[in-house]
């Protein structure tokens, strides 16, 4: 009973609904499976496979609500669920910024299920670590490595008539390889909505080559240097700036989005001209829910456009504030590129250094941005378009709002976690001091 399809949610919410005794209440219900293998020194360490069914109440007295959560559904569980949220509901304080719940919405049908995914069984895992450790031990690799899938849905309703329903499926693999004296490390991910797309042999050759690689490294001084990003890297910063863009605190000075004397940087170019994202929900290669936990509806949405930032998120809250239309914060953005490889970009840099990844990235100054880390698992340098060795790894400190001015190049998209996000060439990287982690 993990998984509900869209008419038995939709009578459970009406059922949830119809015990409601509050101004207002709102339901959402969760549920699937979710399954992973997990590897270490070319060993199968853990595997396992959840199911769960969740849902979540919260009844409101004008402005005080209160939610309750559980896991049982007969009658008798609902209604005390019910009554639970609206006595907790009473010894809440007023939020005075609460917005009434939505009515009824238009939801799209985003393509975030695959029945490949939908499908993956224990066997299927253990065939696509083995094509992975195949290779780590051809290679005599020791790697670690983990592969989660999920398939899962999302329903919700409220009393106003709003229903919205999803299924979708997601997974993930990421590998580590290291050589056989642990002195070369490299990395490799792959995300996925559709299995059939996964290729463990492929990103684990990949991270094998980045480890033999990176066995011998040359010490460079820490300065300002050309550096190539892989696209985990690149995500690694730009999902940062992404969840910095809010209006709210743009608008009260509280982010490198907001302008001196109050208002934020709407329609201001703040980025190289090489800079367009968007978010879609409907984007194949990169979907997302049609619609937010409170039933707002996503649509597609350009947020910088050839560097200029067109659109900040609106909360409902604050949309009403300022005299606008309220716009929810992307899930997953889209950051266009070119045709262009890595290799292609290597190509086409005198001097420079290639960053497989960053590492414990922690933010300094949320005004500019900065934030600090370290690059792992592979980093080279470049010379006369093509890579000339390993170097030893760097501490960074650097604002990924400073790495989007100064963009040279992008490469292709590939989807990383959430995002689609380009290789790309940036100058003037800042990296502070040499780190002995490999």
């Amino acid at each position: 009973m993990s998984m509900l399809n869209e008419q038995e949610a939709k009578k459970l919410i009406d059922k949830i609904i119809s015990y409601s005794k509050a101004d207002e209440i709102n339901v959402t219900i969760t549920g699937g499976r979710a399954g992973n293998i997990r590897y270490a020194r070319n060993t199968v360490s853990t595997n396992g496979e959840t199911d769960h069914l969740s849902l979540s109440i919260t009844s409101v007295f004008g402005k005080k609500s209160g939610t309750a959560t559980g896991n049982e559904f007969d009658d008798k569980s609902l209604e005390k669920a019910v009554r639970r949220s609206e006595e907790v509901a009473g010894f809440a304080p007023e939020n005075k910024e609460y917005m009434p719940a939505l009515g009824p919405q238009q939801f799209a049908q985003s393509p975030t299920f695959s029945e490949a995914t939908a499908n993956i069984d224990p066997s299927f895992r253990v065939d696509a670590v083995l094509r992975s450790l195949q290779e780590c031990i051809a290679k005599k690799i020791t790697a670690a490595g983990f592969l989660a899938d999920t398939t899962g849905f999302v329903a919700i309703g409220n009393k106003r008539g709003l229903f919205g329903y999803n299924k979708s499926t997601s997974g993930e693999f990421t590998v580590t390889a290291r050589t056989a004296d642990g002195r070369g490390s490299g990395y490799g991910i792959q995300s996925f909505t559709d299995a059939s797309k996964l290729d463990t042999k492929g990103v684990t050759t990949v991270a094998i080559n980045k480890a033999l690689a990176s066995k011998e490294t040359k010490e460079f001084k820490p300065g300002k240097f050309t550096v190539i990003l892989e696209p985990q890297a690149a995500n690694g910063l730009l999902s940062l700036l992404i969840s910095a863009m809010d209006a709210r605190t743009a608008d009260e000075g509280r982010s490198y989005f907001g302008k001196g004397g109050g208002g934020n940087r709407i329609g201001s170019t703040l980025f190289n001209e090489k800079v367009t994202i968007i978010s879609d929900p409907l984007n194949r290669d990169n979907p997302a829910s049609p619609f937010t936990q409170d039933g707002s509806p996503r649509q597609k949405v350009t947020w910088i456009d050839k560097g200029v930032l067109k659109a900040l998120p609106y909360s409902r809250f604050w949309a009403k504030q300022k005299g606008v239309e309220a716009l929810p914060a992307p899930s997953g953005i889209i950051m266009q590129g070119s045709d262009q490889s890595v290799d292609d970009l290597i190509k086409g840099t005198e001097k420079g250094i290639l960053v497989t990844r960053f590492w414990y990235i922690r933010a300094v100054d949320p005004q500019t941005l900065a934030h600090i880390g370290l690059t792992r698992d592979g980093t080279f340098y470049i010379e006369n378009g093509a890579i000339k060795h390993a170097i030893k790894n760097f501490r960074f400190n650097e604002s990924p709002a400073t790495m989007l001015v100064n963009l040279e190049a992008v490469g292709k998209p590939v989807r990383i976690e959430n995002n689609m996000v380009p290789p790309m060439k940036i100058k003037d990287f800042n990296f502070t001091s040499l780190s002995d982690a490999v």
